[in-house]
Parts: C-alpha cells; structure tokens; sequence
C-alpha cells in the first residue's frame, strides 16, 4: 500500500475484568503508539463485556469501517473465554481444535498436562491464520481484517510483534506540541479554532493538565503532511505571543 494511502484500525477489549474496574486496560495505549509508529492510524476503542452477542456485534460493526480490528482478552482456558466462538460467529464460520495450535501448546505443557481446559486454547475458528507467541506458546489468529490477540500485556505485545511486518501502512502522523506558556485556554480558544477551520486535514487539540499546584496547557498538531504541521505550529506560537504581548 502505498504511503499516501490511509490506512485504519479499531481496537476491541473484551472482558468483565476491564468493565469492572479489576484490571486496566493498557493494551489499547501501546497499540495505538505501536500503530502509529507504523503509519496506521487507530480510529476507534470499545470494551465489550464477556457477552457472545456483544462481540459479535462490535467485530461485525468495526470490521466493515476500519482496515484491520485488533481484539485483546477471552482467548484463555476458563469458561468465559468466548471470543474466538464470538469471532466465528461473526464470520459465519466453523470453529474446532487446530492441529496446528496444539503442536504449539505441546512446546510448552506435557501431553499428559493438556487437559480439556488446555486444549479450549487450541480452538481456532476455520480458515484462520495462527499468530504464535514466544512467551505461553497459545496462539492468537487472523481471519479477514480481524487480528485477535491475548488479553496479557507481554503476550499481546509478542503476538503484535509478530504481525507488524504483514501489516499494509501508511503515511505517519507528524506531531508538535507547543506549551501555551502560563495562556489560559479561554484566551486563545477562538484563535484556535479558527486556525483548526483553516486546516482541515490536521488535528489540532489543547489539553490542559494540573500538577505543580497549577494549570498548564499543551497545544498538540498532528497531520502527516510535515510542512503544514510545521505551519501551523508557527502560527499557534504567534497567536500566543501575540496573547503575551496584549496581557503586558
């Protein structure tokens, strides 16, 4: 694919835990810095429930909108591991034991080790290909634009490792950030956005933070054609100048 085209995903976490508030999600923060590195450009995040019809409701409406989904959590041993049924649900598909994945768990659990529970780690929906892991040997798969992952950061993170290279890219985001130096936001808020109207195919945002007993905010562009990042950075640090000069 080429540089110039754009190239999308959406992330879909799956799991009671992460709804819950027991586990944080952290996997969706890496794959969008892990996708932007590779020009991909990550569009959409939802967090579904261990609910079957949940998710296959999401796949099926982020399937159809972005290049590739990547789903994190439910491909483990335990009873509400559903995802890869939900996943073959979706696709309309068969869904049983890979020979294939069972030669991998047998790398690392003894033959006599591999109980029934074990071995719900081997189902694979059919036509899918297997993405091994270098850590618990259980593989995740891709079947269509679907790439579905463990929900274990390190795993997860070794199974991304691993699809990078066949992933299609395209151009990478250009970002400037620019300290809006003690400018409160209401002051430069209509300057902002009027420059952000002028420049539509940039990403022009003010985020505001507190630390140090006070409020400090950052004005972030982002756009994947350099020049006109360049360009609108320079015009944010004259308006702010400019809202310096008048507060003298």
């Amino acid at each position: 694919m080429s540089q110039s085209e754009i190239v999308t995903a959406a992330v879909l976490v799956i799991g009671d835990e992460i709804l819950s508030g027991r586990t944080q999600d952290t996997n969706t923060n890496y794959i969008a810095k892990f996708l932007g590195a590779l020009g991909i450009d990550l569009r959409e995040a939802r967090v579904v429930p261990d609910s079957e019809a949940e998710i296959v409701a999401a796949l099926n409406a982020l399937r159809q909108r972005y290049t590739y989904v990547f789903t994190t959590g439910g491909i483990g041993p335990t009873h509400d591991d559903i995802t890869a049924d939900a996943v073959a649900e979706a696709f309309g598909v068969g869904i049983s034991e890979d020979p294939r994945a069972i030669k991998l768990l047998l790398e690392r659990i003894k033959a006599e080790h591999l109980n029934a529970a074990r071995r719900r780690m081997a189902r694979i929906p059919h036509g899918a290909d297997l993405i091994e892991n270098d850590i618990s040997k259980a593989p995740g798969f891709w079947i269509g634009n679907v790439i579905v992952m463990a929900g274990v950061p390190v795993v997860m993170q070794t199974m991304l490792d691993r699809v990078a290279p066949k992933l299609a890219t395209g151009a990478k985001v250009v970002a400037r950030t620019i300290d809006a130096g003690g400018v409160p936001e209401g002051a430069y808020a209509a300057g902002l956005s009027h420059l952000a109207g002028q420049n539509p195919e940039l990403s022009i945002g003010s985020y505001p933070s507190f630390h140090d007993g006070g409020f400090h905010n950052e004005i972030v562009v982002r756009g994947k054609d350099a020049s006109k990042v360049a360009a609108a950075a320079v015009a944010i640090e004259a308006l702010l100048a400019r809202l310096v000069n008048e507060r003298v």
